[in-house]
């Protein structure tokens, strides 16, 4: 008799079926473990979106009204499309010490953030703040005076109809934030000139009253990393030092600086990064799009900086005016600024921005090409 035909028959029965049983346990424990494994995942990440949105809690939200936000109508279609491929915010800086209101008051800081969707890259571009736009309903003075006026929907329309944009988003933050940013994220580099270190010596001072710090003056140029109250001192030099068009240009320095050192942080200085600033800042993002843009921070680099208007000169207009920055012309300043910020550089600019440049070379005898 066969090997095989000495097996018993319902032996083998059994065992066929004690191996399906194992396999159906073995499947079932694999599908449980997926599924635990899953949950896990889902926990931590439910942990971590909860840990963001309970700091972006922090930030003062406001809707802009959009029916206050002007853009000009008359941009090209080809243009439009372009800018579709960017995103660009528009960042303000106040000092609130004297109301608290980060709604109210005239911005000293007034930043274009550029983003490429595509590579990251973030470009900065400064308006200088005494820069002599229209500021609403046909006025023009200072375009610092806009935020003034009507708060971040006048001061964004005022960058739209000035410089043919199409900002729908904003960030106004404390400038005076940046002392306790600087300090969390263990200074910044800058190299500083010797007329920058004498200059700062007055700032270095106020601020140290305000904040109760114990800052030490610099006595000579050099590099240095400098802590929160001596970077701001260093972005707040005006006079003696290039004036405006130096300042903005320290205050872009400091800021990409800083982010740079953020981006290089561990998680437990963000977090202290994060906890500080929230509280000194408003915007128009909500959780949602805050935590898209976070989630991308790492990839962002800061590119180019400049400030704007490229070619200007300045003049005492009036005794209510006072000393204004103007734009010679600023139909050929926007064509350079969309060159800038979008590649654009088969840009028209619109009739809007065409009359508010006739209007300011009437008001102020500078026309295109009178500028350095």
């Amino acid at each position: 008799m066969s090997q095989r035909e000495n097996v018993n028959p319902r032996r083998e029965q059994d065992h066929r079926k004690n191996s399906r049983r194992y396999q159906k346990r073995a499947a079932a424990r694999r599908r449980r473990n997926k599924i635990l494994i899953m949950e896990i995942v889902l926990l931590l990440i439910l942990a971590v979106v909860l840990f963001f949105v309970s700091k972006l809690s922090k930030i003062e939200k406001t809707k802009l009204d959009m029916d206050k936000i002007e853009v000009n109508e008359d941009i090209s279609q080809e243009s439009q499309k372009i800018m579709k491929g960017y995103q660009t915010i528009a960042m303000f800086g106040l000092d609130n010490r004297s109301n608290g209101n980060l709604s109210q008051g005239r911005s000293d800081v007034i930043m274009l953030a550029n983003i490429n969707n595509d590579t990251k890259e973030v470009k900065l571009v400064s308006v200088y703040r005494d820069t002599y736009l229209d500021t609403g309903d046909g006025i023009f003075q200072k375009c610092n005076a806009a935020y003034a006026k009507g708060g971040p929907e006048q001061a964004i329309s005022m960058l739209n109809v000035n410089l043919d944009l199409n900002i729908t988003d904003y960030v106004t933050v404390d400038f005076n934030s940046i002392i306790e940013c600087v300090d969390l994220l263990g200074g910044v580099d800058m190299e500083i000139t010797d007329d920058e270190a004498s200059l700062m010596t007055g700032y270095i001072r106020e601020l140290n009253e305000l904040t109760g710090n114990k800052a030490e003056n610099l006595t000579q140029g050099g590099t240095y990393t400098l802590n929160g109250v001596q970077a701001c001192a260093y972005a707040r030099i005006r006079y003696g030092g290039g004036d405006d068009y130096r300042r903005t240009e320290r205050q872009r320095t400091v800021l990409t600086a800083m982010v740079k050192k953020a981006q290089q942080s561990d998680l437990t200085t963000v977090n202290k990064l994060i906890n500080e600033v929230c509280g000194d800042i408003q915007t128009s993002f909500s959780n949602a799009e805050l935590l898209a843009l976070a989630s991308q921070v790492f990839q962002y680099s800061i590119g180019d900086t400049t400030g704007f208007p490229f070619t200007k000169t300045t003049k005492v207009l009036s005794k209510k005016t006072g000393d204004v920055v103007i734009p010679c012309d600023l139909s050929d300043n926007v064509k350079e600024l969309h060159i800038f910020l979008y590649e654009d550089s088969a840009y028209t600019v619109s009739d809007t921005v065409k009359q508010n440049s006739e209007k300011i070379v009437s008001d102020t005898g500078f026309k295109s090409g009178d500028g350095h």
